[in-house]
């Protein structure tokens, strides 16, 4: 499966740039507050340390947390076990063990064969394959990546294969997005006009109550939302409060302004 094969290699590349990113922090910045609520850089490689060791088959932490408004289901009670158990190691010391961790991991993947990746899996957004579910821990991690950058200012990282993949992952939901979400009338049509992938602009239009990408760009539209790469992904995964986004003008709004305004609040979609 070359797909799949493809996914492993994006996965360890992300793990490495993760590395790399964190190898030199101060106390200061481990210990830096992200955008997720309670979290810190430190918690945030807690985070997916703990999800690629669940899913090397390593048993859970034999550890209890308190309450915590942020947590909302049951994969967040997952997450925050995972991370408050770490929270009383060192950044170096969490470093250490996500690399352990993540080596185990591609281990194990490069060793799955084709049989083993076309396999029946859970992902976060309903059944799929092992292949699939690959292709969204290279998404969360690259998220991720980004959530810390952000904080402790060294951007980066928004070119190339990962990136793309990620801005691809993020663009298919758009549909469901203006369909479901926004529910415009039929023959609505919305583009998405994005700065940094390849193929950054794409629109999404409505038809019998259902919402699909256009395999080209038409001439008319009845909004176009422009915008870059980190701010299209800050609204997609709900790290960036809509309106303060577009009153901060990170967003630049064409046509039917409403309609555009609309779409921008409801682009969250999931983490």
């Amino acid at each position: 499966m070359e797909e799949g094969r493809k996914h492993i290699e994006l996965l360890t590349i992300e793990w490495a740039q993760l590395h790399d990113l964190c190898s030199s922090f101060t106390d200061e910045q481990w210990n830096t507050a992200t955008e997720l609520p309670g979290w810190t850089v430190k918690d945030v490689i807690s985070h997916i340390t703990g999800t690629e060791a669940f899913l090397l088959g390593r048993p859970p932490p034999d550890h209890v947390v308190d309450a915590v408004a942020h947590v909302k289901n049951p994969i967040g009670e997952r997450n925050e076990l995972e991370v408050d158990f770490r929270r009383g190691k060192s950044g170096k010391e969490v470093l250490e063990e996500f690399a352990e961790v993540t080596d185990e991991r591609a281990k194990a993947l490069r060793a799955m064969t084709d049989d083993d990746l076309g396999r029946d899996s859970w992902t976060p957004v309903g059944p799929g394959t092992v292949a699939d579910l690959l292709a969204i821990r290279i998404l969360d991690a690259w998220v991720h990546e980004q959530d810390i950058r952000r904080v402790v200012r060294s951007p980066g990282h928004l070119e190339g294969d990962i990136a793309e993949h990620c801005w691809q992952r993020l663009a298919s939901a758009m549909p469901y997005v203006v369909g479901k979400k926004v529910a415009p009338p039929d023959g609505s049509t919305v583009i998405f006009d994005v700065a940094g992938p390849a193929d950054g602009e794409f629109a999404v239009t409505v038809e019998g109550g259902r919402a699909r990408t256009l395999e080209s760009i038409p001439r008319r539209a009845d909004a176009r939302l422009v915008m870059d790469l980190q701010t299209f992904t800050c609204l997609s995964c709900g790290r960036w409060p809509p309106k303060e986004t577009l009153r901060a003008g990170l967003v630049q709004l064409d046509g039917d302004g409403e309609l555009g305004a609309r779409v921008v609040e409801a682009m969250s979609f999931m983490f």
